[in-house]
């Protein structure tokens, strides 16, 4: 039996029990990606549901965490923004790729993982009554940090169109209202894997600015952009100052584990969001922040490398889909693919992605969570592709039962 406490009403009567957990997270149970990875062990299946890499990263970065742990450094609580050789790291990182100037000890935040730097992020600079214009099919901790903080979350649906999902710029400024305090965006988007537009991003950009909005930008596929390039939105004309920029390095250097996640922005918005922060996980992961620090410093080839690594394994699971009989959304970044699995005869990604186990052996993700509006997520389902290359194909073998 649940145990609630009373609640009473103004004459001081108890009408009913009061559940524990807080009214704004009512709607936020255990995650699809704890069902479906209990699943997948359940079952023995193929799991391409939770996006976490089934090899380790770079040994070097590896041996770096050991070396740290072994000559003492980390071990203790690291300082409050993080170790300065990470910070300092991370604002030469923004320099080298994308010619941005941070002060790293003014101007860069570690977190414990970007869902720290998000949750901090939203905590620091909402109030209720403020809405959030966030684009969906978006990442669960958005609609659940938006609510923590007593706001207002506005989607702005991507829409399938023409093989890929596409945002209506018409329909996200028609979104803001004297009420929207900020834009939440993702780019490379997960899970869709769009890639917003050099064109697209000066747009948004424009209107920023015209509304006097703060943005915040959740980057952490940065690297694992297949056509094109990452543009940074912090780096366009009026935005500096305005952006809170995420990134971190579990998808960049396969150790999602470590979560060693930061924010890059002008000092008063990281005083903001380090004061939020602070009350959250104080601080984390001292000994793999010196090893992160080394990571971002390989050179360019590892980038290339593993960016081309991921196309080529995004191109093994995309191929085995199509053939199998999904529509197929061929991402741009990420390492996610969008299905529709309406051309096999289905409606129902929930219903479709809970019997997949049994009927091929492979776990996949319905991207209804990510909507708010289900409605339009129904018949869409996401595979990872960050697996070893033979568990793709083996993956993909078992899917072909479907057309077969």
């Amino acid at each position: 039996m649940a145990l609630m406490t009373a609640s009473h009403d103004s004459s001081g009567a108890a009408p009913g029990p009061r559940p524990f957990l807080n009214r704004g997270l009512a709607g936020f149970g255990t995650t699809i990606f704890a069902e479906m990875s209990a699943l997948a062990a359940r079952t023995g299946s193929i799991n391409l549901g939770q996006g976490f890499p089934d090899t380790d990263g770079p040994a070097e970065v590896a041996e770096a965490a050991v070396r740290a742990i072994r000559d003492g450094r980390g071990n203790q609580y690291p300082p409050g923004p993080g170790v300065p050789e990470l910070r300092t790291a991370i604002a030469a990182h923004q320099q080298r790729f994308y010619g941005l100037t941070y002060d790293p000890d003014t101007e860069v935040l570690v977190t414990a993982g970007a869902t720290e730097a998000i949750a901090a992020s939203l905590l620091a600079l909402l109030e209720p009554g403020d809405e959030v214009i966030a684009l969906e099919p978006y990442y669960d901790s958005y609609a659940a940090c938006i609510a923590m903080a007593g706001a207002t979350r506005v989607p702005v649906t991507l829409r399938p169109r023409e093989g890929a999902f596409h945002l209506d710029l018409d329909e996200l400024r028609a979104a803001v209202t004297p009420r929207t305090r900020l834009l939440l965006l993702n780019t490379p988007h997960n899970p869709t894997g769009t890639v917003l537009t050099p064109a697209e991003l000066t747009a948004i950009a424009e209107l920023a600015v015209e509304r006097d909005l703060l943005v915040i930008t959740d980057e952490v596929y940065e690297h694992l952009v297949f056509e094109g390039a990452h543009t940074p939105l912090a780096g366009l004309p009026g935005m500096r100052e305005r952006t809170v920029t995420i990134s971190s390095s579990g998808k960049t250097f396969s150790f999602t584990g470590w979560k060693v996640g930061w924010i890059t922005a002008p000092p008063s918005l990281v005083t903001a969001v380090r004061t939020a922060k602070q009350f959250l996980t104080y601080v984390s992961s001292g000994p793999f922040q010196y090893a992160i620090a080394e990571a971002l410093a390989l050179p360019d080839a590892y980038y290339t490398g593993f960016r081309e690594e991921l196309r080529a394994k995004r191109d093994i699971l995309s191929d085995g889909l199509r053939a199998a009989g999904f529509e197929v959304f061929r991402p741009r970044g990420t390492y996610f693919i969008t299905t529709d699995i309406t051309p096999l005869g289905e409606k129902d990604g929930v219903d479709f992605c809970r019997s997949l186990p049994e009927r091929c052996g492979v776990v996949a993700i319905p991207n209804a969570v990510f909507y708010d509006d289900r409605a339009a997520g129904r018949s869409l389902v996401r595979f990872a592709f960050c697996k070893q290359t033979a568990v793709l194909e083996e993956a993909a073998d078992r899917l072909g039962r479907l057309a077969r």
